[in-house]
């Protein structure tokens, strides 16, 4: 009776923190479990940014700015002189601008970058035309293709780009926008991710309220983006394949459909990132250099993240998602 009750409460201690989102293992070796704090950032031109009528990049993801690109380089600079790495997602159109050298350059500090499809993809389209705006604009490059087998090309094209460019495979995959569900609905997509040697993924974006455009967040805004990290944890797909999910609230959700001020994004960033350390989560911060070199020049978001995890001591760290996927229980 005794063995009996005591399997029973190990059985409803594992289950309640799953439950709780914590997922990640611990063992004498690794000593207690931390707090990962992920920063992660999309290689990628944005629409709104830097200017509200910038509308072309919906065609030209690829095309990044030299804005965009310095402010990779000094985010990364931060970031590793705190300890640290940045993992990026890069769009792998931009490896046919003249000079990649700046990207060689991320790799050679240690930093990571993952696949996030050629052309940003829509990866759930239901029709050709509703995978990429590129792609309305000239039908002809994919002529005869179906949705899937776009979708693959595309993802497949960047790792070989990647390959020929950087010589460097990319470190995990980070679909083209978030899906509340990320996968779980596409087994489809899970087993094309496999096929293409990636295990893990990073799809899903929580739910979460946002305020009316303009409207500084109240109380409930905020409390509800801090309750949305517990579905933002690690976990696998029943086909193997790791979900890493995006922390909200991004870049975009706050300055373009929030259109909040960085003092407001910079609060919710801190209540998240704190929840997570209280709880030892994982916070994946999604932003978009596009966009922050805008709206925040000053590096405050990463400062504040660095700052946080340093705080914690050994209660957080700052980690690449290829870390959080080795710690996902099988």
């Amino acid at each position: 009776m005794n063995a009996r009750a005591a399997s029973r409460r190990e059985f409803l201690a594992g289950t309640a923190l799953a439950a709780a989102g914590a997922h990640l293992r611990s063992g004498a070796a690794e000593g207690p479990r931390k707090a990962h704090i992920a920063i992660s950032l999309d290689l990628e031109m944005a629409r709104n940014f830097p200017r509200w009528e910038d509308t072309q990049w919906d065609y030209e993801k690829g095309n990044l700015d030299a804005a965009t690109k310095r402010y990779a380089l000094e985010a990364a600079r931060r970031v590793k002189a705190r300890g640290g790495v940045i993992h990026f997602f890069l769009v792998g159109r931009a490896l046919e601008q003249e000079n990649v050298d700046w990207l060689k350059e991320l790799l050679a500090a240690g930093h990571r970058i993952g696949n996030h499809t050629y052309d940003h993809v829509h990866m759930k389209a239901t029709r050709p035309a509703e995978v990429q705006f590129r792609f309305q604009r000239a039908p002809w490059l994919i002529e005869g293709r179906t949705v899937p087998q776009i979708v693959r090309e595309n993802i497949a094209l960047c790792t070989e780009a990647m390959k020929s460019r950087l010589g460097a495979a990319p470190a995990g995959f980070r679909t083209p926008g978030g899906f509340s569900n990320g996968l779980e609905d596409s087994p489809h997509l899970q087993r094309m991710l496999l096929d293409l040697g990636f295990k893990w993924c990073s799809g899903k974006y929580p739910t979460h309220p946002n305020s009316r455009p303009g409207e500084e967040p109240g109380a409930s805004v905020l409390d509800g983006i801090v309750k949305a990290q517990a579905a933002a944890q690690p976990s696998r797909y029943s086909s193997g394949l790791v979900e890493i999910p995006m922390a909200p609230i991004s870049d975009i959700g706050a300055f373009r459909n929030g259109r909040w001020k960085l003092e407001w994004f910079l609060k919710a960033i801190r209540l998240a990132v704190e929840w997570c350390i209280a709880e030892r989560a994982l916070f994946d911060f999604l932003g978009h250099p596009a966009c922050l070199s805008a709206m925040d020049p000053e590096f405050r978001a990463i400062d504040l993240m660095c700052d946080l995890a340093q705080r914690a001591g050994d209660r957080a760290a700052i980690v690449d998602l290829d870390a959080v996927a080795s710690r996902v229980a099988p």
